[in-house]
Formats: structure tokens, sequence, C-alpha cells
């Protein structure tokens, strides 16, 4: 018997321990994706048969998540988010076992390993709960409802997310990471799991009480915020003042550990720079920049920053990476750059772009969701960062002993290492510093430390990679999108614009259902109602790239979305909803504010609105973003980093920002020379268009009213600044032009 069928028997009689027997209707359904995922498909579970096919199959085999996909072969009977489970639940009178996690989270994996692959604990799930497991990346509205019930139980939340819920999806208990069993690390899963199945059945009106009392907290706590004045230019000053106060002077970011790099908002300090003149504002932005870069929470090797740093230095990060981090970092490396003018943050921002075109790029231009943070070890077993991590031995096999000597000196390389006895690649001392160590000039130290990256990276690959995520999801696509579009303009490379185009096609073409966005792409198919960040993002993206290339169709497409989002997602009293008026009803309908890792859809929303105005002088965006703006507004003296991404709106809002029309004679390229002062100049709060003189002018002009009447003047390029409809002369002197910038 081939395994194949050795497989698709044991999915027709074999079930996980303690769980009932699969129906034919799903043993049909598992058979059918068993076909369609041969011949290429691996299990990922220690439970296998002899000759090499999964002892155990759940429902989620039939899912599409990479994340689900991780547990189909666990002994835990999963369920799918959805009816079924509830239904059963309800059926078999069982409490719900809510596991939320994502595919490149160290500590969900894990709980996978210790918990979910325990075959004790499986049995124990599967005849007192039904186990439902969700991917937080897919189901963001879920994670957030679930998420804030947790937070109201413990005071913090995190992955793995671990849920008690009634068959009414109300929480009656929730917490995070639990160890598999007592003992030093804290009461065991096996443990609590016992307990509540016990509460849950001796006491349900207590469990019934607590349950619905906690769902009315969830309601009110993600219901949104009562509208106020608008906020005024002291929220930017508050904010400011209090990352002042709690900034890392020697490490960059917040005093505090562990460091993500979105605690400390590098582009609202550039912008309240630019605003103010404050000198530190600067300082705090460029300094963090700069310790990140030289930590190892950056890969030095390979590009892309890793998730998280779990010290106050930079040093050791959780290794996975995410396309979020990588798009907004590539965003505050490029603005960085046109502030001081630094080459090495503009290397930083193309090493980011360099790393999402290599490693993180579908065949079809979407781009891949994330990397794993644990990888495989010579021996087989797991290890987070082994990928990333080298021994003297290694670098000096990589390099040869001449150029591994300058590598390991600037790179901190040591026999004992930082993590598990290997070395995080990191740069604690200056170029100059190790320069005069080793007796060699600056110049070529950098010249052999440039050269030794290639070599490195092929050792690397010849390693087992991090296992990564390639489900292709809409919003950090657009948040990518503006990434490549915004390198495209400031870097002048046409194949940031491709990318940045070919990643917006695929959205467009293969993400959008009569109309409507999906927010993933996995499995060859689109995914899933998208939500308020899906659309926001991508319109961002749009923008961006509508002025990187000139191309209307950007802008008329982000004008498109912006319709729907009005139509099925926009509250009367200012700001939208994460869901959209036909989706899943659940616990709660979010109207989301603040900023976390990702920026929250409301920010990102209030800007593109504030852009289409100054674009289309249609004055109901405006309107519309001043009801976000107000619904939103930073509470005074309370802390902005909930709300730091919002702070660009409101920046933006508060300026007059600056219109700027460049018309040639002929085609874009005759706008280089004025185009090449616009990309080193930091000029945040403004719209660009690009145009070119001809018949379709005029027909651009009436969807952009800034073009009116606007021509390449003595058939020259030419520029035009605005501000609030009031324009200073045209000219065609780039020098001219770049006083009018300032």
């Amino acid at each position: 018997m081939t395994a194949t069928l050795v497989l698709l028997f044991a999915l027709l009689t074999a079930t996980a321990p303690g769980a009932e027997p699969a129906s034919p209707q799903l043993a049909a359904q598992l058979t059918a994706a068993w076909a369609h995922r041969a011949p290429d498909y691996t299990p990922r579970t220690r439970h296998l048969n002899p000759d090499g096919t999964p002892k155990y199959t759940n429902r989620l085999f039939l899912s599409a998540s990479p994340y689900l996909l991780q547990h189909a072969h666990n002994p835990v009977n999963w369920y799918p988010w959805g009816d079924e489970a509830f239904a059963t639940a309800r059926q078999l009178g069982r409490p719900v076992l809510l596991s939320i996690g994502y595919s490149s989270c160290h500590w969900c994996h894990v709980m996978e390993e210790e918990s979910f692959e325990d075959e004790a604990i499986a049995r124990y799930l599967n005849e007192h709960y039904v186990a439902i497991k969700v991917d937080r990346e897919e189901r963001p509205d879920l994670d957030s409802i679930y998420m804030d019930a947790v937070q109201e139980l413990t005071g913090g939340g995190g992955w793995p997310m671990t849920v008690w819920l009634t068959a009414d999806r109300e929480p009656f208990y929730g917490g995070t990471y639990f160890p598999p069993r007592d003992g030093t690390r804290g009461t065991g899963f096996l443990s609590v799991l016992r307990k509540l199945d016990a509460v849950y059945r001796d006491q349900p009106a207590r469990v019934a009480e607590a349950a619905a009392s906690l769902a009315a907290t969830v309601r009110t706590n993600l219901s949104g915020t009562t509208a106020t004045d608008l906020p005024s230019a002291q929220a930017l000053d508050d904010a400011a003042a209090f990352y002042r106060g709690r900034y890392d002077a020697q490490y960059g970011g917040l005093r505090r550990a562990p460091k993500v790099p979105s605690s400390l908002p590098i582009r609202f300090l550039l912008r309240y720079h630019r605003r103010s003149g404050d000198a530190q504002a600067l300082t705090m932005a460029t300094q963090t920049l700069t310790q990140m870069a030289a930590g190892g929470l950056y890969d030095q090797v390979g590009g892309g920053f890793h998730r998280y740093s779990t010290d106050a230095q930079w040093l050791v990060p959780h290794f996975e990476k995410m396309l979020y981090d990588n798009a907004q970092l590539a965003l505050a490396y490029l603005e960085a750059f046109q502030v001081t003018g630094r080459d090495d943050f503009a290397a930083v921002a193309r090493d980011i772009l360099r790393y999402v075109g290599r490693d993180m790029t579908a065949a079809d231009g979407g781009f891949y969701s994330a990397t794993d943070a644990d990888s495989l070890r010579p021996d087989g077993r797991r290890a987070e960062g082994y990928f990333f991590t080298w021994t003297p031995a290694e670098v000096e096999a990589a390099l040869g002993p001449q150029a591994a000597r300058a590598v390991i000196a600037y790179y901190g390389v040591t026999p004992a290492g930082q993590l598990d006895g290997r070395s995080i690649l990191h740069a604690p001392r200056s170029i100059e510093a190790v320069a005069m160590e080793l007796g060699v000039a600056p110049a070529a130290l950098r010249a052999t430390l440039a050269a030794s990256r290639q070599p490195l990276a092929a050792t690397r690959t010849r390693r087992p990679p991090p296992l990564r995520d390639d489900k292709i999801l809409a919003a950090w696509n657009g948040l990518m999108i503006s990434a490549f579009a915004r390198a495209a303009l400031v870097f002048d490379d046409a194949d940031d614009a491709r990318r940045a185009v070919r990643a917006a096609d695929f959205v467009l073409g293969r993400m959008r259902v009569d109309g409507r966005l999906r927010r993933s792409f996995a499995a060859g198919a689109p995914h899933h109602d998208a939500y308020l960040q899906d659309y926001a993002c991508l319109i961002a993206g749009l923008l961006d790239l509508h002025e990187a290339t000139g191309d209307r169709r950007w802008l008329d497409e982000a004008i498109g979305l912006d319709q729907v989002l009005a139509a099925h997602y926009e509250d009367a009293g200012g700001g939208c909803f994460a869901t959209s008026d036909d989706h899943e009803t659940l616990l709660a309908r979010e109207k989301p504010g603040d900023d976390g890792a990702e920026p929250s859809g409301n920010s990102v929303q209030a800007l593109n609105l504030l852009r289409l105005h100054e674009l289309t002088t249609d004055d109901s965006y405006r309107q519309r973003a001043e009801r976000t703006l107000r619904a939103f507004a930073p509470s005074r003296g309370g802390e902005p980093t909930a709300r730091a991404e919002m702070l660009l709106a409101l920046d933006f809002a508060l300026a007059a920002p600056k219109e700027i029309v460049i018309v040639t004679p002929r085609s874009r390229a005759e706008a280089a020379p004025l185009l090449a002062v616009l990309r080193r100049s930091f000029v945040p709060n403004r719209v660009l268009v690009v145009a070119i003189e001809g018949p379709d002018l005029a027909a651009q002009a009436a969807r952009v009213p800034l073009l009116t009447g606007k021509h390449a003047i003595g058939g020259k390029p030419t520029a035009y600044v605005c501000q609030q409809r009031r324009c200073a002369l045209p000219t065609a002197d780039p020098t001219v032009f770049s006083k009018q910038l300032q």
C-alpha cells in the first residue's frame, strides 16, 4: 500500500485520541484535500506512522492558512472558527477552547510542541472541550475581540492567546502561553483545563454571569470613543514631550526591554522636528535608527529586521521577520535619509527592499507575510535563530582567515556568543575603532565587510531556512507597496516602481471579488472578507504609486476603494469600523483607533482622506478626515503611544500642505532635474502630481483640479508649488523650486 493510500485509509478510520470517528462527509473532504496537496505537502508533526505518514489529521487540513496547516496533524481534534464548532459545543454541553496564534510566533510553536502534540493533553481536550484554532493574521477581528477579553482578565496579552468560551462565543477565562503541566513555570495547561471544565459543569450560572459581564465590557471597550473637538498642535507637543521623557539616550527607543521598533514613532519625530525645529526630536529619531541597524535586530547578512529585541540594546531579537515591520521601517529610513542626507540610512532602506524582493515576493508579484523565528539545527531539532547565528569557526570556513578576522572583530563574533553558544552579528563598535584595532584603513575594512556579505549569505543558504508563511495579506501588501513606491521616487529606481506595480496588480486582480477586497490569498485563492486596514493600507499604497509613476489608474483605484469603505465600513460619528456592515456578526463590532506594531486602519485612512482632499479639492474628504480625528483625538496628558500613527494625519491636517505639480512638455523623464530636488527634500505634508502636456492633461485635470491651467512654460518642465490653492510663481529652475519646498 502506498504512503498516500495509507494516509487516506487513516483519514477514514483513525481519529485523534478521545475524538469521535470522522464522518463519511468529513473523510471525503480530507481525502480530496490530500489529493490536492500531494505530492509536495510535508506534514508537521512528531506523530507519524511507520511509513512516515501522519498518525492524526483534523479539520485544519482543509484550511489554506499556513498556520492552521501547521496544526493539522496534532492529536487535538481542532475545528476552524465557524458555526459547526459552536453547534457541536452546544450539542455536547461543552466549553470551547479557543487558541489564537500565527505561523512565525515562537511561543506558539513551543505551546504546540509541549501541549497540542501531547497525546494525554489532546485526549483530555477532545473528551471535554471543542477546540478551535484561529490564525490571527487572517482573522484580526477575532484576535482583537478576544485579546481585549484577555487583557481585561490578566492586565496583559500576547500570543499564543488561549481563551475559554461558552457555546454563545462569550469568553469566561483566558491567558496566553501555559506550560503543559504544573511545575516551576506555574500552573500547567492540563490543570487549567481540568479546573475550568469542572467549573463549567458544576457552576453553569456562575460561568454564564462571568461571560456575559466580560462580553459587555469588551463591547464597550471596542465601540470607539465619543467625538470631541478637532485636536490642536498641543497634542503634537504633548506627544513629543512624552517621548522625550522616556527616551533611551544610550541605545535609542524607549527605556525598556523588550524593545519594539514601533514603540518610538520615528516618522512622527521627523515631522515634529520639521514643524518645530526641535533638535532633540531629530536626535531621538536618528539615534534610534542608527542603533537598530547596528544591532542584532537587523539581519547584517541578508537585510531586513527581525520582530523585536528581547533586551534594551537591540542585540538579541526574536528572529521572526514580518512584512509589516519591514515596510514601515523602510519608510522610516527613507525619510531619515531625506532629512539628514546620511547614506547609511539610504543603504538600510535599500537592503530592506532587496531582502523583500529576493525572499518575500511571490512569482505573481504579491508579498509574502513572514518567516519563522525557529529553524532546524543539524541534529534536526528546532531552535530559535539558528539560521542567523554564527560561530568563529563557521565564519572562517565561509570567508577564509583574513576576511574572517575582520568580520569577527566588527560583528562581535565570540566563542561564547550571545545565544546558545552562537553569535548574533551586530556592530557594537565603529568602523574606525575596529580598523584601528586591526591596523587597517577604514576604507579597506568597509570593502572587506561588503565583500563578505555574499559568501556569508551563500553559506547560510545551505542551512535549513526558517519556514515562510506564504499567504499574501492585502493590508501588509499595501504597506509594502508604499515602501517600494516611495523608494522608487526617492532613489529614482525603476525596479522599485515595477515591484510596487506588480504587487498592486496582484492584489487588485487576484484578491478582489465582485468589487470587494479579500483579506488573504493562499493556496491559489482569495479568502475572508477584507477589513478596514486592508482597504486603508492599500489605498495609501496606491496613492504613493500614483505619485511615483504618474499613472492616473492608481488614483482612480484608490478613489474606488475609498467608496467601498464609505459605503460599508464608515461610521457617521467619525471613523470606520474594522468590519463591513455585511460581515459575520461577532461579539463586538470594533472601531479601531489604537496603533501598535501595525498602524490602525483609521489612522491610515485619516491621512488618505486628507491627501485625497488636496488632490481632488472635494471637501467631503476633509470633512470625513476631521470626523475621524475628532473621534480618536489624543487625550491631553495621556500616553500618545496608542495613537502614534494618527499623529501623522493630525500633523498633515494642521499644516498647510504643499500641492506640487510638475508639467513636462513630452515625457515624465524630462521632470528629472526638478524631481531630483524633491527626492532630497523632506516634505511630508504634500501631494505630488507629475503630468505631461497634451490632450490628456485636461482629462487628468477633471480628476485632479490642481492641474487646471498649468502648462510647461516655454517648452520646459515647470514646477508649481501651491498651498491652500495659492501658488508661487511657476519655475523651471531647480534652485528656485528647492526654496519653494522649504
